[in-house]
């Protein structure tokens, strides 16, 4: 078949970008070109998320504006995929016209079929990629996302993941090392693993501190270059003392730890069906920091949740002050009608829920600007991303304690020794501390980053806006 030009649109988290990553490959290595702007396109391809309804308004939002090139340009198929297909299959089809194919999570691999004009059959249930499948990256070329399990287990009152991803289920150790090696191989130097709960990976094969051992195992593949490790979604009674060891033990590990604990009361919490207090979720970030020296923990906390009181509010306020988070995301409750929570009393209104929201990061813009602050003048490794985006005048780089796209960066203003490269890990000197950013001047290069090995990089793609 004649190659035909396939523009992409992912939206939603890390874990979907990954599975954009695969279609994508899938899609070169039939050799099909994929362009940037969507009216070169012959094939636009959707990848949706559904999380929450302002999720899903973003998705259909995209998905009408891609039909657009249908119906103007010379665009022959449009393509939807992902969680959104999961909710709302039929609905797509009947209202979305313009619409000519839908992909699931387990039909992934079908992407090249229904973009050359085939119809889809039913998927594989419990789909999830290995080393072996092909894969085009779309993030920058120093940093990338491993996706070690799919699914989830959980029960959350508020979440519908397990009803669009299924049951928790991990890769296989040695398929995650492969693609790891492989990565580092082509000059990536952030390997970031990505699942619904990362600290239960390994559980479903009989595995024991099955996240722990993995990371040690990462840590020990051998590089001409420095690179780190970081793993996202840790769920707060999963984290173990020998999980903790290890980040402390291996210099590869950031000292990182994304804890998402979405309250503090402990009522909320029960109706949240997640357990823990505040008075536990200290104690537990006591240990944390006691364990890996320079950790930065990052949470996330949902106000409004039904039930939730004045008290309960005022608890969680108490509680952030308390526990002084490097970062921390806050977002109003959404009631999704899937959800268990859906059916609980006591809603919250949308105005309170404003204002909560607004009262608690302002708590943690304090929080974050007084720990900003305490950096101005110390020395730490940066990884460069590159020119910022909005200004040529400035470079962009993030701290082991920065994940991308969810925390600040670093701002370079000013450089000392060989000009910079992105995908660098240089030492910095913090001048200034802003509420989320910092600001400082990039040292002299390690010996290592100015004799570094030959590296090829993974092509790039350019993602396009919704």
């Amino acid at each position: 078949m004649q190659a035909l030009k396939i523009g992409f649109v992912s939206l939603g988290c890390p874990k979907n970008l990954v599975d954009s990553e695969v279609m994508l490959g899938h899609l070169a290595a039939r050799g099909h070109r994929i362009v940037n702007q969507p009216g070169q396109a012959d094939v636009l391809v959707v990848n949706t998320c559904a999380f929450i309804e302002p999720s899903c308004q973003e998705s259909v939002n995209t998905i009408l504006e891609m039909a657009e090139y249908k119906r103007s340009g010379s665009l022959r198929r449009l393509v939807v995929t992902g969680c959104l297909v999961e909710r709302y299959r039929d609905e797509i089809r009947r209202l979305i016209p313009e619409v000519d194919a839908v992909l699931d999570t387990n039909q992934i691999e079908q992407i090249v079929a229904v973009c050359e004009g085939k119809a889809a059959r039913p998927g594989r249930e419990g789909y999830l990629y290995d080393e072996r499948v092909p894969r085009l990256l779309a993030t920058p070329p120093h940093y990338a996302y491993i996706k070690i399990a799919e699914g989830c287990d959980h029960t959350c009152s508020f979440c519908i993941i397990p009803q669009l991803r299924g049951r928790f289920r991990s890769r296989r150790p040695d398929s995650i090392l492969a693609e790891a090696a492989s990565l580092l191989a082509r000059g990536v130097r952030e390997i970031i693993l990505v699942g619904q709960d990362t600290t239960s990976y390994g559980e479903d094969l009989g595995l024991r501190d099955g996240l722990a051992h993995l990371l040690e195992q990462l840590a020990r593949l051998p590089s001409t270059r420095e690179y780190w490790i970081r793993f996202l979604y840790a769920y707060p009674n999963r984290v173990t003392q020998r999980l903790l060891d290890v980040m402390a033990a291996n210099s590869r590990i950031v000292p990182y730890l994304d804890l998402p604990l979405q309250h503090a009361s402990a009522s909320v919490l029960r109706r949240m069906r997640r357990g823990g207090s505040a008075e536990r979720f200290l104690r537990l970030i006591e240990k944390v920091r006691r364990t890996v020296p320079g950790v930065a923990l990052r949470t996330t906390f949902i106000v409004g949740f039904p039930g939730e009181t004045d008290k309960d509010f005022e608890e969680l306020c108490r509680f952030l002050e308390a526990a002084r988070f490097e970062h921390a995301g806050v977002f109003g409750y959404s009631d999704e009608e899937n959800a268990p929570s859906f059916r609980l009393p006591g809603k919250v209104d949308r105005r309170t829920i404003y204002n909560r929201r607004r009262r608690l990061m302002a708590i943690q813009r304090r929080i974050s600007r007084t720990l900003n602050r305490a950096l101005v003048g110390r020395v730490l490794p940066v990884l460069v991303e590159g020119p910022h985006p909005e200004t040529d005048l400035l470079w962009q780089a993030r701290l082991p304690t920065q994940a991308p796209e969810i925390d600040g960066v670093c701002l370079i203003n000013d450089v000392e020794g060989p000009a910079l490269r992105a995908g660098q890990i240089r030492p910095m000197r913090i001048t200034q501390a802003h509420d989320y950013d910092l600001i400082g001047t990039v040292l002299e290069p390690t010996e290592a980053e100015r004799h570094p090995a030959e590296a090829a990089q993974l092509p790039v793609l350019a993602s396009l806006a919704p």
